[in-house]
């Protein structure tokens, strides 16, 4: 995300979260290599096509991530869950062999774009 994206996150799928961990760290670029250690926040969902993992990443200019949610909760898709301030990134990990539905690059709509073929 650049700064001109909006930086509310929302939940790729509905589910419950298991996990929500926070890892201090630098704040280089997001799309820095150097970033992996960067501060985080690491949610964990179990949805209806098994675990995801979805991890916001502070960038250079980010001193905060502000989870709304916590673990044990029900989430809907789209349904806000956290926020990250000015540039940073968005990870979020499937289950192996599930075929993302959306490209690299590919222009996604909070809360509407589905991401997996489901």
């Amino acid at each position: 995300m650049n700064p001109l994206n909006v930086h509310v996150n929302r939940a790729p799928l509905a589910g419950v979260i298991t996990g929500v961990e926070h890892r201090p760290g630098g704040f280089r670029p997001a799309f820095d290599k150097d970033s992996e250690r960067n501060e985080r926040v690491i949610w964990t969902l179990e949805t209806e096509i098994g675990e995801i993992t979805v991890v916001q990443i502070a960038g250079a200019m980010v001193r905060r991530i502000v989870p709304y949610l916590a673990a044990g909760q029900k989430v809907e898709q789209g349904e806000r869950i956290g926020l990250i301030r000015f540039g940073s990134r968005v990870d979020i990990y499937f289950p192996s062999g599930l075929t993302p539905a959306v490209e690299v690059g590919q222009k996604v709509r909070a809360g509407e774009t589905r991401l997996d073929a489901g």
